[in-house]
């Protein structure tokens, strides 16, 4: 099994890095906020993985510590949860949205995610609060109540249709699970001559905080 990748970077096509490790590349598929704290194309990227191994495929996902890796494994071991839907979850909220929601019982932002429902959500908080308990360390530094995600600004000058960061993020957001209108829903009105990743960034944040515009991009 693979745990740890240590090489060049070379791609980074969210949710899809490529690290070259000795003239190998490796494929990895990574949560937004890994991908965000990479290097630029060119320099060294370290990254803690999780290897799936399925009749058809061998999938490499990568984080960029070993809590994070933690959490996406302990996600994954719940019933209906699997190595997409706990990248989906890790990629709309980082460790502490995520630990402040199940300690909040928050059900309404956890099914902003793209396929969580409901009971999947009471699921999600049930099991994972349990596990919390025995894992102290996760919690640190998690705010204690209050508004966890800030809304963003809904009068930003709205994307260049053919911009290539525009597309990529679209591209990424289906990836995650989201629907082509959805997805096109989340990013109206966002910069973007922001960074692809920033501009996913963004756009899963006004998702969970409930601020993403009901119309879409003309």
């Amino acid at each position: 099994m693979i745990g740890r990748l240590r090489g060049i970077l070379i791609e980074k096509q969210p949710p899809l890095v490529v690290i070259d490790v000795q003239g190998v590349g490796y494929e990895v598929e990574a949560p937004i906020n890994t991908i965000l704290a990479l290097p630029v194309l060119g320099e060294t990227a370290v990254l803690f993985t999780h290897m799936v191994v399925r009749e058809d495929a061998q999938l490499l996902y990568g984080f960029s510590n070993d809590t994070e890796r933690r959490l996406f494994r302990e996600l994954i071991k719940i019933s209906g949860v699997g190595p997409r839907m706990a990248l989906a979850i890790l990629s709309g909220m980082d460790r502490a949205q995520l630990v402040r929601c199940l300690l909040d019982s928050d059900t309404k932002a956890l099914t902003q995610l793209p396929g969580v429902g409901k009971k999947t959500a009471e699921r999600l908080i049930i099991e994972m609060r349990d596990r919390l308990e025995k894992w102290p360390e996760l919690k640190m530094g998690v705010p204690q109540g209050g508004d966890m995600l800030a809304a963003l600004d809904e009068d930003a000058a709205p994307p260049d249709v053919a911009s290539d960061h525009y597309a990529d993020a679209e591209a990424a957001l289906i990836a995650l699970g989201y629907k082509p209108t959805e997805a096109a829903r989340m990013l109206n009105g966002l910069d973007a001559a922001d960074s692809t990743e920033a501009l996913i960034k963004q756009a899963l944040t006004r998702k969970i905080s409930g601020s993403t515009p009901r119309g879409t991009r003309s």
